[in-house]
């Protein structure tokens, strides 16, 4: 009874503070230990060498653990970031969903985005563009290559339980599982076809180019006159679909084509053959064009519906004036039912004559 008294008097010994104060350490923890693997530590470089990694079905393991890990980190970016933004924006029910979407998503593209800067300028791949298709196939992978692509396949697959937790509405569901379903998709192809260069050079580009947009739907919501980064995402979306698909032609459509090995071997992992790859470039292009034909739709209805708003607007400053009209016409010239001249004097009646 004396320990339960002193606890209320001082809060740090009640229970919810330790609870909270123990989550808090284990996080950082957590934090630590996740930034530490993002990078790969090697204290003896001159002497030891280099440990290379390939997939199996151990990975299936990693990646169930590591998206755990994510729904935490998930919850974490949810309660101390945006719960606190949101109770000062004061937004309605749908712009609050699309506000967490979008914050959460810039969170995860921003990471992702330098992450796989990192690797693309340790590996070389900047400098050396044609190391993205020689020597392949491409098996043996350093520590940060295959841990970022298991930490991709962790997060694009927790989506799938946080639409539950998250209570999403039945029509927005079938358009997250879209975009999922196509992100896991290309990554798993990626990843399974020894095509890892190639990639993550492709998603450093398209993680890019979807935080513009998220970020540009942020500063929307927080003030709605912000206008100008969408225009400038729009340049950046259509380029990014350019790139992406000069640089999939380029690596796989003739740096592959030329390379000697075009035979399917399941235990070297070759899947240099011409099916394969008109496969993989009929699924990039069908990709990257169905999105630029969702973009230029949604530009043309967007615009349609801009001149109609102008139209609108005109017609009613057009029957707004004529009622100002009207209304100064009908206050100047009648007056208890006489017509007054137009300088409010009643004109004068002329005499009718006598026959």
């Amino acid at each position: 009874m004396a320990f339960r008294r002193r606890s209320k008097s001082y809060p740090f010994f009640s229970q919810e503070f330790l609870i909270q104060n123990h989550a808090d350490i284990v996080f950082s923890w957590v934090i630590l230990i996740l930034i530490g693997l993002m990078f790969e530590v090697n204290l003896l470089r001159s002497d030891a060498s280099v440990t290379l990694y390939h997939y199996g079905w151990k990975d299936c393991a990693t990646v169930l653990f590591y998206l755990c890990i994510t729904i935490i980190l998930h919850a974490v970016v949810q309660e101390y970031v945006l719960d606190k933004v949101n109770r000062r924006l004061h937004l309605s029910k749908s712009k609050n969903t699309k506000f967490n979407e979008s914050g959460q998503l810039c969170v995860f593209y921003l990471v992702s985005s330098l992450w796989s800067l990192y690797v693309i300028t340790t590996e070389g791949y900047i400098l050396h563009p044609s190391s993205l298709w020689e020597n392949y196939p491409h098996v043996h992978l350093r520590f940060h290559v295959k841990f970022f692509y298991l930490t991709q396949l962790a997060y694009w697959f927790h989506t799938l339980p946080e639409l539950y937790f998250q209570k999403v509405r039945k029509e927005e569901i079938p358009r997250q599982l879209q975009y999922v379903s196509l992100y896991l998709l290309h990554i798993l192809a990626a990843y399974l076809l020894n095509l890892t260069r190639v990639g993550l050079v492709l998603l450093f580009l398209q993680y890019l180019s979807e935080m513009g947009f998220h970020l540009s739907r942020l500063f929307y919501f927080i003030d709605e006159n912000h206008h100008k980064m969408f225009e400038m995402w729009s340049i950046g979306f259509v380029l990014t679909r350019m790139i992406t698909l000069t640089l999939m032609f380029l690596a796989v459509g003739f740096g592959l084509a030329r390379s000697e090995n075009q035979m399917l071997d399941l235990e070297t992992g070759n899947f240099n053959t011409l099916s394969i790859r008109l496969l993989v470039l009929f699924m990039v292009c069908f990709t990257q064009s169905w999105l630029l034909w969702k973009f230029f739709r949604f530009q043309l209805s967007r615009t349609r519906e801009m001149r109609l708003e102008q139209v609108a607007r005109k017609r009613a400053a057009a029957k707004h004036q004529m009622q100002r009209t009207l209304k100064r016409d009908s206050v100047g010239h009648h007056e208890n039912g006489l017509i007054k001249a137009e300088n409010g004097t009643s004109p004068r009646l002329k005499k009718i004559k006598a026959p």
